[in-house]
């Protein structure tokens, strides 16, 4: 990969990870309730999940999977239901006391790679990564080692800003209405999500 290449897929990078969606809406509310230090096993899975999609999309198996309809609308439809059911019980949990006790780092780690392996942005910013980036007279090995460090690099200083402004949120004095609003909108954008993920999943005469 030429410099000129490598600076137009950082920039494509960039605009990919920090674009708000479930990622981002799900590192803020963690750093609201658990706190800076404890809310780095979500941005930890994250990075875990880039890793793993960037060797799949590399394997040609996230191709595989988006060119299979049957496979992308059970993808799209499960990821739909999720993050609708983690806005619904945001929206229902919002009024209880922000408490960070009892929850592992394990269950932080589980719901941030879930949120993230589900979202079908996922596959399609990979794909769209390998389609216009690699080089196809180029080994795909070679083309890794600067892949994978700016990709990661990348990642990994959106999602931890995002679980710093959540952190921040979470010790301003904001008060318990102004708490529960926050939580509330962060919920909704759980709801929203999933809901135009839900929509794009059948096509345009089943939705007519």
């Amino acid at each position: 990969m030429t410099f000129e290449g490598w600076t137009i897929f950082a920039l494509f990078w960039v605009v990919f990870v920090t674009s708000p969606g479930p990622n981002a809406v799900n590192c803020i509310q963690n750093g609201m309730t658990h706190g800076f230090a404890k809310s780095l096993w979500g941005v930890l899975a994250i990075l875990t999940q880039a890793l793993l999609f960037l060797c799949l999309s590399a394997l040609g198996i996230t191709a595989l999977i988006a060119a299979s309809p049957t496979a992308f609308l059970v993808a799209k439809v499960i990821g739909a239901g999720f993050l609708i059911w983690l806005g619904v019980r945001g929206w229902l949990n919002a009024r209880k006391p922000l408490v960070a006790d009892g929850v592992t780092s394990g269950s932080i780690y589980g719901r941030a790679f879930a949120i993230a392996t589900i979202n079908p942005k996922s596959v399609a910013g990979y794909l769209a990564a390998f389609s216009q980036f690699v080089m196809p007279d180029v080994p795909i090995g070679q083309q890794m080692w600067v892949i994978v460090p700016t990709a990661l690099t990348i990642t990994a200083a959106s999602y931890v800003t995002y679980t710093a402004l959540g952190a921040g949120l979470g010790r301003a004095a904001l008060g318990v209405v102004a708490n529960v609003i926050m939580r509330r909108v962060l919920a909704v954008s759980f709801m929203i999500y999933g809901v135009l993920l839900g929509s794009t999943a059948w096509p345009q005469g089943a939705r007519a």
